[in-house]
């Protein structure tokens, strides 16, 4: 059941931004939009709610209720992010703005990016963990809450290999072929 309130969340996160942006660029309605816009971390506080319901109400922890944790933290760090790389395509498509900049693949700048992304991916990671942790504290029975331990290390496992990826770009940048 977590399963599918996760996509419902997801999918009902997509159509609070583009309902949102549409309201802002098509139909020139800025309050609607920032409403709508606004109403994305509530989406979070359901799928929370819903989780510790489940939780409480006496259900096994599974792989399902770690990926509501990591759902939320990463809604809570790249939501934003995700947002206004949205805003200005829609703004170029609908409203006649420029063009969306093309991202930095080379040199310094795409390091910057790439450890940028990795310091998002790290408070994601901590606000999931967070969530993680006092799921396990209010179940309070180590035979129910494996999974979310499961979760918690396999994301940390993630997590170093996104620091050494990304941090990689800094002690050796990417270049663009043909140059030395």
């Amino acid at each position: 059941m977590i399963l599918a309130i996760i996509i419902g969340c997801e999918i009902a996160f997509w159509l609070f931004v583009i309902a949102g942006l549409a309201c802002r660029y098509l139909l020139g309605r800025k309050k609607m939009s920032v409403i709508l816009l606004y109403c994305t971390p509530v989406i979070d506080c359901i799928l929370l709610i819903s989780a510790v319901v489940d939780l409480k109400g006496g259900a096994q922890a599974s792989f399902s209720h770690g990926l509501a944790a990591i759902y939320i933290g990463a809604s809570i760090a790249f939501g934003h992010r995700m947002i206004r790389w949205l805003d200005v395509h829609f703004a170029h498509w609908f409203a006649g703005g420029p063009a969306p900049l093309k991202k930095v693949k080379f040199g310094d700048k795409h390091a910057r990016e790439e450890r940028s992304s990795f310091l998002l991916h790290l408070f994601a990671w901590a606000i999931g963990c967070v969530i993680l942790y006092g799921m396990i504290i209010m179940v309070n029975e180590g035979s129910r809450t494996a999974a979310l331990l499961q979760v918690m290390q396999i994301w940390s496992l993630v997590l170093a290999i996104d620091f050494l990826i990304s941090f990689s770009y800094t002690l050796w940048p990417r270049k663009k072929k043909g140059t030395s």
